[in-house]
């Protein structure tokens, strides 16, 4: 008896699904879509209008339960362009303002990550929802004042801005890794490269100091601000946080007087394996991707693609066979679709009647579970604890490259 490709894939789908169901993948992993939330929309103020602050200002102005009501940044010139994206909104250069407006629920902090702690936590007392950009804080004793404190205010959701928690490929591909699809994953290999000096020009030297904090002393460096994305990504699908942390680092090309490395390298050693991170801002050759070297599979992921790499020996899955596939490197790769289960359900097939990446950005999709955690009552898809452990995590690593040293992070390096 012959049978049809797609009723092949829609039982190899539903099998699939049966056997996450098993593993335990919870709700919280797979944020329900918040058009299936009622009530008004949510009445935001975003503290913070630099360039990513007009990031989430575009991005919550695509998401119909969202209301953009403030806006706040102490720098006016970048206030008065932010406000072009929500003209409705109110205006304040001092965030005490925002926090107090009883027409406010929920607060975005999008500033340095310096200023996050007395935001986040006023915001917190406030009675406000909270989502706070990634990582939490500038040190460990900044961000475990903020977990404390959203821990402590139950009833006011508290989400980190860890969009990969969030990102409709990551999500799709994590069902696969929990079926043990890669078999023993050995060894990963994660880079971010991107030619760009992080120096912002400022019309005034006073300016200038605050817009370039990210050279600074006390900045999270490349590991923090960049970095925490993809070890978070990394610890999520391996199941475990690093017990220890080497690093070094350098500056290359930018020998402008600047105190943060502009390239970094460190090893994460995990309970199973080995981890290595590495960044420039001397180079974009190779971009940013993920890779996981399995026993029976790997795994190469960007933020939008992803590809599944069997090794010979690996035992046939059965769906394997009907996948799409293209060329990755010198190996055939199995294309990871986001929105695979919903093409299915609709009788299509991934990759070859829908589109092979996500639908919807990653910071939309993460708003989007913001709002529905707070008009559902849901767990946040990235609460205090994982942000904060996840914070712990790359400030260890940014401070092992800046001393070239190994350091460990002891049992409870990443309890509250």
């Amino acid at each position: 008896m012959s049978v049809d490709r797609r009723d092949f894939l829609k039982t190899a789908a539903g099998t699939l699904g049966l056997l996450l169901s098993r593993e335990g993948l919870t709700s919280a992993q797979t944020p329900a879509p918040v058009e299936t939330v009622s009530g008004p929309a949510v009445a935001f103020g975003v503290i913070g209008a630099g360039a990513w602050g007009r990031e989430i200002l575009a991005a919550l102005g695509r998401i119909g339960a969202a209301r953009v009501q403030y806006i706040c940044d102490v720098y006016e010139p970048a206030l008065k362009r932010a406000a072009t994206g929500a003209p409705r909104a109110e205006t304040a250069t001092d965030w005490k303002r925002v926090i107090e407006s009883p027409g406010v629920e929920a607060i975005v902090i999008a500033t340095p990550t310096p200023a996050h702690r007395e935001i986040a936590i006023a915001a917190l007392q406030a009675r406000k929802h909270v989502y706070c950009e990634a990582p939490l804080a500038a040190s460990s004793e900044d961000a475990r004042a903020i977990a404390a404190a959203a821990l402590a205010t139950s009833d006011r959701v508290f989400q980190a801005g860890l969009q990969g928690r969030v990102n409709a490929l990551y999500r799709h591909v994590l069902q696969f890794v929990k079926s043990g699809v890669l078999g023993d994953v050995a060894l990963v290999n994660a880079q971010w490269n991107r030619k760009d000096s992080w120096r912002r020009a400022a019309p005034t030297p006073e300016r200038e100091h605050d817009v370039n904090w990210r050279l600074a002393k006390d900045s999270p460096g490349l590991l923090g601000e960049i970095g925490i994305h993809q070890l978070d990504l990394i610890s999520e699908y391996v199941g475990a946080r690093p017990s220890a942390i080497v690093g070094s680092g350098t500056t290359v090309a930018w020998r402008d007087g600047r105190a943060t490395p502009d390239t970094v390298s460190c090893l994460l050693e995990l309970p199973t394996g080995r981890a290595n991170f590495r960044a420039t801002l001397a180079s974009s050759f190779g971009g940013a991707y993920t890779i996981f070297n399995g026993s029976n599979s790997s795994l190469l992921l960007k933020e939008n693609r992803g590809w599944l790499i069997k090794e010979a020996d690996s035992p046939l899955l059965g769906w394997e066979v009907y996948a799409r596939k293209e060329s990755v490197h010198d190996e055939t790769g199995i294309a990871m679709v986001a929105d695979a289960t919903k093409l299915l359900q609709a009788g299509k097939e991934p990759g070859k009647d829908g589109p092979v990446e996500p639908e919807k950005p990653p910071l939309v999709m993460a708003f989007e579970s913001f709002i529905h955690s707070i008009r559902a009552g849901a767990p946040p898809a990235c609460g205090a604890r994982d942000g904060y452990a996840a914070t712990v995590a790359a400030l260890t690593a940014n401070d092992a490259v800046r001393g070239s040293k190994r350091i460990e992070i002891g049992v409870d390096g990443y309890a509250l």
